[in-house]
């Protein structure tokens, strides 16, 4: 268990560091004086126009943190009670849920709408994958 437990934690990490690219985007656009403060004035009517590659990279941060609790819940389950059996696939899928989550968000910033999907249905899998090893 402790691969899959590493990459948890390096899925963690990973949600917590893809709001950088669209945090410092939004420094860029509303400059530094404005973000600081919080919001432009004018704020939200008014917001400044975040470009197209910052948009798609906080949806795929919120895609993160939606994906995260069913990773964390299953992978904690499997702590306590898959079968030692089981902890060499958990720990497999636990590796291609942190990779394809990496890929997913590679493509998704970058725009690339035929890899978005099929990336993310692989991360879905891994998880159905840790799930089913941990209760089957």
């Amino acid at each position: 268990m402790q691969t899959a437990y590493y990459y948890l934690a390096l899925s963690g990490v990973l949600t917590l560091l893809l709001w950088t690219p669209y945090i410092l985007a939004r420094a860029f656009v509303w400059g530094i004086p404005s973000f600081l403060h919080n919001y432009p004035e004018k704020f939200p009517q008014e917001q400044p126009t975040q470009p197209l590659w910052a948009a798609r990279a906080q949806r795929a941060h919120l895609n993160m943190v939606e994906t995260m609790p069913a990773l964390i819940a299953v992978i904690v389950a499997a702590g306590f009670i898959a079968p030692q059996t089981a902890h060499a696939d958990i720990a497999m899928w636990s590796q291609v849920f942190f990779f394809s989550r990496v890929l997913h968000a590679v493509v998704y910033i970058a725009g690339v709408p035929f890899l978005r999907t099929p990336v993310y249905l692989v991360s879905w899998a891994s998880v159905l994958m840790i799930g089913a090893a941990t209760l089957l």
